[in-house]
């Protein structure tokens, strides 16, 4: 299924304000979100990508908890957003306009991934699955929290092992 980001530009304005009740519903379930992988977890000082990371909701939380954080998203009104916010709240997250089909970050080069409610959204959900693996270190763990009640998706094994998630 391909993702129509015209919304994501639509209302990249208001990511943060609580206007628009789907972005509210985003918001509202990063603090679940958060207490979960947190028990799997240590984000001090952990290098993530959050991939597929909008606006920057989740990216903020891992920031806040103490991760390194790249947020990756294709929607580059989202991404600004994203940008301005964290600018704006003292937090250093190195946001990019990219795709999960096309992970734009070195190989082997971060211990955690984190997709929430991406996806499903995806435009080749294969190509995902196939770079995800490459950008994540031996022994990674990638976690995966769909908003629906859609089947988990299964990422392939990093080189030791991957754990997939879902909430």
């Amino acid at each position: 299924m391909s993702n129509d980001l015209s919304i994501y530009d639509t209302h990249a304005g208001n990511w943060w304000d609580g206007s628009q009740r789907f972005l509210r519903l985003l918001h509202n379930i990063v603090p679940a979100r958060m207490r979960y992988f947190s028990t799997l977890v240590d984000w001090q000082d952990m290098s993530v990508l959050d991939l597929g990371c909008g606006g920057g909701f989740v990216s903020e939380a891992m920031a806040r908890a103490g991760a390194r954080v790249t947020g990756v998203d294709p929607a580059a009104h989202a991404i600004a957003a994203a940008q301005a916010h964290a600018r704006q709240e003292g937090l250093a997250i190195d946001y990019r306009v990219g795709s999960g089909e096309r992970v734009p970050l070195a190989d082997e080069r971060v211990p955690c991934v984190v997709c929430v409610h991406v996806l499903a959204h995806v435009a080749s959900l294969d190509a995902v699955l196939a770079a995800v693996p490459r950008v994540l270190h031996p022994g990674a763990l990638a976690l995966s929290a769909p908003l629906t009640r859609t089947p988990p998706p299964r990422l392939p094994p990093p080189p030791s092992r991957a754990a997939v998630l879902d909430l």
